[in-house]
């Protein structure tokens, strides 16, 4: 939980990446590569977005679900020439290489290998992003879809910033690693503390392992419509989706709590005596106070007025997510 003051450094980089350009250092995030000729087709089945449509140069988020369709992490997954490669959330690198290798079976041509050690990640979050991938040699990114992705100098340039702000992520080997820090920040880049990060995540809504993507959750809860396919066929967990989908069936959603002072995660939300959520995270920005929640849906969603504990909190949307059932 984020509670002490916030300092300078924070609040510039904070404004700069919703007008200019920062710079994260992800290379705590883990990165699993999928190789051999079965691999699409296995992500195909155990995971939520439609791998079978995707070629080298494209990628996708997608959520990794139990077999009741319960989220285990957000991944964003690039398609190489000849390998998938997997970001993954900080905390769920070990558990998905042990859960992706249960699923792998004696015919399968698949192989897991955790190359985070030997590799690096760095987003560029901000508007003026597009401005230093070009001067960076991936300009042909600008405009394309999220996940597209090419390799200048031996780095991954691709895009999304892993945020709901225009960006870039570039994934290098860590013998680079200096290069091209070096590099970014020569161009007037300033660097986005990992505190920071974690600010603008929870302001943005992109939701996190252990506290938004739990087992108490599935992904349309969340809100992460643009990750599920309704009509690339079976998968882990595709049977709850889809029943979920089509009687209109979500009883919770994720939204943003604009709040009046500091709340404890996990403290429950209600209106009155009535129990209608949960806080999963807290942060303090430079307007104020903020918070991640599940709301019963029937309850009501933007301008509704909760509690938080002995806080006051008003229901607001976020961008990363979204509750509109699809067209």
């Amino acid at each position: 939980m984020l509670t002490s003051a916030i300092d300078g450094q924070d609040i510039n980089a904070i404004e700069l990446a919703k007008v200019a350009v920062v710079m994260s250092d992800r290379s705590h995030w883990g990165r699993i590569r999928i190789s051999d000729d079965d691999r699409l087709r296995f992500l195909h089945n155990q995971s939520t977005n439609n791998f079978q449509v995707l070629k080298p140069g494209q990628g996708c988020d997608t959520v990794m679900v139990t077999s009741t369709a319960r989220t285990i992490d957000l991944v964003t997954s690039y398609v190489l020439d000849d390998a998938v490669l997997l970001l993954v959330s900080p905390n769920r690198r070990q558990q998905l290489m042990a859960w992706l290798d249960r699923y792998i079976f004696f015919a399968d041509k698949v192989k897991l290998t955790d190359v985070t050690e030997e590799t690096a990640t760095f987003s560029l979050i901000g508007p003026e992003s597009h401005g230093i991938v070009e001067k960076l040699g991936a300009g042909d990114l600008i405009g394309q879809p999220n996940g597209n992705h090419i390799l200048v100098d031996g780095a991954i340039v691709a895009v999304g910033s892993g945020l709901a702000l225009p960006g870039y992520t570039l994934i290098l080997p860590v013998a680079d690693k200096q290069r091209w820090w070096d590099k970014i920040l020569a161009a007037g880049v300033l660097e986005l503390s990992d505190r920071a990060w974690e600010m603008l995540r929870i302001l943005q809504g992109r939701p996190a392992p252990d506290l938004e993507l739990t087992d108490d959750y599935n992904p349309l809860e969340v809100g992460l419509w643009q990750t599920v396919s309704f009509d690339k066929g079976c998968y882990i967990g595709q049977e709850t989706i889809a029943r979920l989908n089509t009687y209109k069936g979500i009883k919770q959603y994720l939204w943003g709590i604009s709040l009046s002072g500091v709340a404890e995660p996990g403290t429950v939300i209600t209106i009155g005596e009535e129990k209608i959520g949960k806080l999963t995270s807290y942060t303090q920005t430079p307007d104020g106070h903020f918070g991640l929640g599940y709301i019963k849906s029937k309850a009501g969603g933007v301008g509704l007025q909760v509690q938080v504990g002995e806080t006051a909190g008003e229901i607001v949307s976020i961008p990363f997510v979204s509750h509109e059932y699809p067209l």
